[in-house]
């Protein structure tokens, strides 16, 4: 299922998810600024979140800057939505 979620935004990897921080800060990219998705803050940060917790500084930094925006509501169903994701994968 993550590696349809994957390759249906364009991106081939391994089925080593620990090894795909880079594939997910892209994901929390689109997310953030629309490119060739609905822009989504939730989403995006859902993503920088799971690149975040694999070692991306980059997507530390992005979502910090994208929470600014959101309400904590919005920053729960993030998290929540991170820690699902990691239990299916």
């Amino acid at each position: 299922m993550a590696r349809l979620e994957l390759i249906n935004h364009g991106f081939e990897e391994s089925t080593d998810y620990a090894a795909a921080p880079d594939a997910f800060f892209q994901l929390g990219l689109r997310y953030c600024v629309g490119r060739d998705v609905k822009l989504d803050l939730i989403e995006a940060h859902k993503w920088f979140n799971l690149a975040a917790m694999r070692g991306n500084d980059d997507a530390k930094r992005y979502r910090l800057e994208i929470s600014r925006e959101m309400t904590k509501v919005q920053i729960s169903r993030a998290q929540r939505l991170a820690r699902e994701w990691i239990k299916k994968h």
